[in-house]
């Protein structure tokens, strides 16, 4: 911190000067006339961002030459891509459109003791923010040479907020100090609660440890991101969330993989090849068939480029369209009446659907690594795909050319979150194992699946 406080002043980005202005005490910084909201009934000012109360301050402070600055700030964050989602693109640069102050970046010791003493000066404190932001720094070492490995970032997360401070004036701290800023910066929203925002007075503060015991960790997880979008304030439902975990994760994704996996059914316990003449006949006229194949032949190119752009609640989109033409793909072919004892026996055939619909399986399992890389991981393993088979080029391999054995256990994913009565559990924390049942089969869902469950 005191290197690169005394690089700025030895650069001539800070000089001493008196200062005035409306501060922030509980955001510890100094805020502009358009920046703040006047009461009309008690003439008093506040913050419009955070919505404290200011005062009128007048004290001698170092200050950083932010204005002579602006210009190449500017540029920095109108480079595409630079920030995103481009919305918050749009409010620095309408901010930095408009003359900036120089920054104030001390505090006197008389009214911020706590905080780092100013080098050669202890009358003044370093402002937090300063402070804060150099910690990116010298996390990585700096001003040591291994610092260079790993600066400037390919990408930095900061939540709304603290836009200002991470788009102005971090950028603006680095290229006075010759620095490179960041590559990006990726602004993510806050969470409301209900429709309502999060706070200890109205007593909805979301326990993440308590959700996780009820949701799973996967299931919190994959909620968080399938609901939470960067450029608008996600909402935070508990029943939302056992209606999408129910509905996705038990029933979409975890019932075909029991289905398929069932020993009345795949007696075998096989990840069988597909058979090259059963194959053609299915996507030829079976017009689900030609649904899942044009879905699975988007699958990696779209997932690519929503996980890229941090879309998770697209990814989450796209790999359920694909399972929704799957379990289409899947009740249209009929297998059960292909099994031995069936209706109209046909082994190929019956092969070539289970290996359609574990192929299916397979490639939205490795699309979801990243999101729930757990329950990937058994849906993955429970096929027997090996790690070496795992990454993202594996989408476009031919995978199954011989058939495989199925690893043992049971194929059930991800069992369904019941919500206990009173009577259940009188504890407001209730235990997994009180929480949830396995998932029901389609056998109990659907009468023509009777067989194959």
């Amino acid at each position: 911190m005191c290197l690169i406080q005394q690089l700025l002043q030895s650069r001539g980005h800070i000089y001493s000067a008196a200062y005035s202005g409306w501060y922030c005490v509980p955001d510890e910084t100094f805020l502009t006339d358009s920046q703040l909201r006047l009461d009309e009934e008690n003439g008093g000012r506040f913050s419009l961002e955070s919505g404290h109360a200011v005062e009128w301050t007048e004290e001698t402070n170092y200050m950083f030459r932010l204005s002579q600055l602006q210009d190449e700030v500017r540029q920095w964050v109108k480079q595409e891509a630079r920030i995103r989602p481009a919305k918050f693109q749009k409010i620095l640069l309408d901010t930095l459109n408009e003359p900036l102050p120089d920054v104030s970046v001390s505090r006197p010791t008389s009214r911020v003791h706590w905080a780092i003493p100013v080098p050669n000066d202890d009358s003044q404190t370093v402002y937090v923010w300063l402070d804060a932001l150099i910690n990116y720094l010298s996390s990585l070492g700096y001003p040591d040479e291994q610092f260079v490995r790993h600066w400037p970032p390919a990408q930095q997360i900061i939540g709304k907020d603290i836009l200002k401070f991470h788009g102005i004036y971090w950028p603006a701290f680095l290229l006075a100090a010759g620095l490179a800023p960041p590559q990006q910066l990726h602004v993510h929203s806050h969470w409301t609660v209900d429709g309502q925002k999060m706070s200890k007075s109205r007593h909805n503060v979301v326990d993440p440890v308590r959700a996780a015991e009820q949701f799973t960790m996967e299931g919190l997880r994959y909620f968080l991101l399938r609901e939470g979008v960067a450029h608008s304030d996600g909402n935070f439902s508990h029943v939302k969330a056992l209606r999408v975990l129910n509905s996705e994760l038990a029933d979409t994704l975890g019932n075909l993989l029991s289905r398929v996996c069932a020993r009345s059914l795949n007696p075998r316990q096989l990840y069988p090849a597909p058979q090259a003449e059963h194959f053609s006949q299915l996507t030829r006229d079976l017009d689900a068939a030609k649904r899942m194949q044009e879905a699975l032949l988007q699958l990696a190119a779209r997932c690519e480029q929503h996980y890229e752009s941090n879309h998770f609640h697209l990814v989450a989109d796209t790999v359920m369209a694909v399972l929704h033409a799957t379990n289409n793909f899947f009740e249209c072919a009929k297998p059960w009446e292909l099994k031995a004892g069936g209706s109209c026996p046909n082994a190929p055939r019956l092969e070539t659907i289970i290996a359609m619909t574990m192929d299916a399986l397979r490639q939205c399992g490795i699309v979801l690594q990243p999101m729930m890389p757990q329950l990937a991981g058994r849906l993955l393993d429970k096929l027997n795909v090996p790690g070496s088979q795992r990454t993202w080029s594996a989408l476009s391999e031919n995978f199954n050319i011989n058939s495989r054995q199925l690893e043992g256990g049971n194929p059930v994913l991800f069992q369904r979150i019941v919500e206990s009565t009173p009577s259940q559990s009188p504890s407001p924390s209730p235990s997994p194992s009180q929480q949830s049942k396995p998932s029901k089969s389609k056998k109990q869902l659907k009468k023509t699946a009777t067989s194959a469950s």
